[in-house]
Parts: structure tokens; C-alpha cells; sequence
């Protein structure tokens, strides 16, 4: 049995149908009364449980042999949060001690690109470089930092488990639209589509589950690997979303000092309208970053290997179009 924490998610409910195509069973871990949309029509034990609550992950651990811990909150708005930590690291926290007392086989946790530590243009990123709890840029990006040093310290006392890290992930079934996928479904409104200069590595969201499923099978215990895909300039991003749709939007290229002013003061805006922050100083500062990010490791180790973008952005692009009116827009 195959127990997956924040199997509603984007990769949570594409994991469940890689793992139920490979005959194995799968228990999802849902919040009570969240929305079972994404899992709808597959065969999956639900149980319902809070990863705040331990009694209620000891009682979800029963007859497991892995956990795939994805279940977490994300934000790309600034300032501190306390939900998120206390969903991201006490959460992972709670789980881990779970995980001791249940004896499995294996804990896979989902972290993060964003917790390692940020290095320059010009510098490959890969496993070498550390989680970085003090990284200034973001709560999420702290707290996935915090939560990847529980379970590799979880791991060094004993518990068998591993880390994968993706980057921007994209693909179908994403129900819940993700912040990539808020962004390329405007490609079917047919409206002008803006962008500005800078870019990152987008991964695939079946590559992704693949890749976990892999790191369960073959991983080394207390290690990480980069599940990464490919670079894409916003530029490419957009026009290469163009061309699949065959649409005619125009597109506009803002200068980045523009950029800058908007993100500072667009979170005052998602706040009061409660709308899905888009362009905040984190999101710039993603796509003005390092995205040199290496996945030899888990090609060498895992045998990981993603597919080509364009293939990706396809299929999440016509997914969407012929499931727009089973998504579950978010708001902030």
C-alpha cells in the first residue's frame, strides 16, 4: 500500500494514476472536506485526515509500506507566513514521527528547487548545494528548507527515506491550476498575453511522478534528487503556446523596471480582492534567477528521464481545454 499526503495536488493525483497503471495500491490522504475532483474515477482508498493532527497520520500509516509526502502550502506573496510553516515543518515533522513508529519501507518527500540555496548565473545547480533555511526570498522557500533538514536528519537516525526537488512543474490534470498552469491557460482566451524578459526550467508533471516512483524504488537513503526538465525563456513560453493553440493573441514584452514597480505593488491588490497572486517581487525574482539546473543525478541514479517541453505544454494546453469546466480555480 502506497499512501500519497496532498493526493488532490497537481503531482499527488498524477502519482496515484502512475502508481495504480503499475497494479500497486494507493490510500490518498485528503484534508476533510476538500474537494475529491482530481481523484474522481480512479480506484484510491480515501482517508481523510490534517497533517497537523499526528493521531491522524499514525492511523493513515496503517498497512503502508511508502509515504509520498507532497501534501504542503504554497505562496509566492512576501512576508512571513505561519500557516505555511506550520503546515510545511510541523506537518513534515508530524509525518516523519509517524513514519518512525510505523516501520515503513520508504518516505519520499516532495521539497522543492526553490529550498536549495540560490546560486549565481554561471554556477550548475544540483545536489550539492544545501537546503537554505535562511533564504530570504519567500516563506514557502523557507519552509521547504526547514522540512528538507527534518527529513535528512530523520534519515541519518534511521528512517529510510529520500528527497526529490522539481522545478516549475506543468502538464495536465491540474485541477486545482496551478500558478503555471493560472498562466497558460490564458492561451485560449485568445487576449493579449504579457510577459517580460527571463525565463526557468519547467519539468512535466508525469515526469515528475516517474521520477518519485523511481527514487521509492532505486533512491539512497537521506539523499535528493533534481527533477528538473528544460530551460524556456518567458519569450519562448509564450510564443511556443501560440503556436500549439494556432492562436493569434498578440503578445507585449514589458520592460523589467516596469515589472518591478507592478510586483511591489500588486500583493496589496490580491489582498484586498482575494484574488491568486500572479506577479509578485517572488515571481520576478524566480524568473530572473539562476535556472542552470542539472538532473544528471537522477538520469545517472534513477534513470530519470523527462520529455521534451513542447510535449508538455501540448498536452496541458488541451487538457485544459477539454476540462475547463472541472477546475477548481484558487484564490489567495
Amino acid at each position: 500500500m502506497n499512501l500519497i499526503t496532498g493526493a488532490t495536488g497537481h503531482i499527488g493525483n498524477v502519482l496515484a494514476r502512475h502508481l495504480l497503471q503499475r497494479g500497486e495500491k494507493v490510500r490518498a490522504f485528503v484534508l476533510p472536506g476538500d474537494s475529491l475532483v482530481p481523484l474522481q474515477g480512479l480506484d484510491v482508498e480515501i482517508t481523510q485526515g490534517d497533517v497537523l493532527r499526528p493521531a491522524d497520520l499514525e492511523k493513515a500509516m496503517k498497512g503502508v509500506q511508502v509515504v509520498y509526502h507532497l501534501a504542503a502550502l504554497i505562496t509566492i506573496m512576501p512576508g512571513k507566513n505561519e500557516k505555511v510553516r506550520q503546515v510545511n515543518v510541523e506537518g513534515t515533522r508530524n509525518l516523519l514521527a509517524a513514519a518512525q513508529k510505523a516501520g515503513l519501507r520508504r518516505v519520499v518527500y516532495t521539497s522543492s528547487i526553490h529550498a536549495i540555496q540560490r546560486a549565481p548565473q554561471g554556477v550548475t545547480i544540483d545536489e550539492t548545494l544545501p537546503y537554505d533555511p535562511s533564504n530570504p526570498y519567500g516563506a514557502y522557500d523557507t519552509s521547504k528548507a526547514q522540512a528538507s533538514l527534518l527529513v535528512q536528519q530523520a534519515a541519518q537516525n534511521g528512517l529510510d527515506a529520500v528527497l526529490v526537488c522539481p522545478t516549475g512543474v506543468i502538464g495536465p490534470y491540474d485541477f486545482r491550476v496551478s500558478l503555471m498552469g493560472a498562466g497558460i491557460l490564458r492561451y485560449w482566451d485568445g487576449k493579449e498575453v504579457q510577459y517580460f524578459p527571463g525565463g526557468y526550467d519547467y519539468v512535466d508533471v508525469r515526469d515528475v511522478a516517474a521520477g518519485m516512483i523511481a527514487a521509492a524504488e532505486k533512491g539512497r537513503r537521506g539523499e535528493s534528487y533534481l527533477l528538473s526538465g528544460g530551460y524556456l525563456s518567458n519569450r519562448e513560453l509564450v510564443e511556443t503556446g501560440r503556436r500549439i493553440t494556432g492562436g493569434k493573441y498578440p503578445l507585449r514584452e514589458l520592460p523589467l523596471p516596469l515589472v518591478h514597480l507592478l510586483s511591489r505593488l500588486m500583493p496589496l491588490y490580491y489582498r484586498l480582492s482575494k484574488t491568486s497572486p500572479q506577479l509578485t517581487p517572488y515571481a520576478v525574482e524566480v524568473l530572473q534567477s539562476n535556472a542552470n539546473i542539472s538532473h544528471a543525478k537522477a538520469t545517472r541514479e534513477l534513470g530519470y528521464t523527462p520529455r521534451p517541453l513542447p510535449e508538455s505544454l501540448s498536452d496541458a494546453l488541451y487538457w485544459f481545454k477539454e476540462n475547463r469546466h472541472r477546475l477548481m480555480i484558487q484564490s489567495n
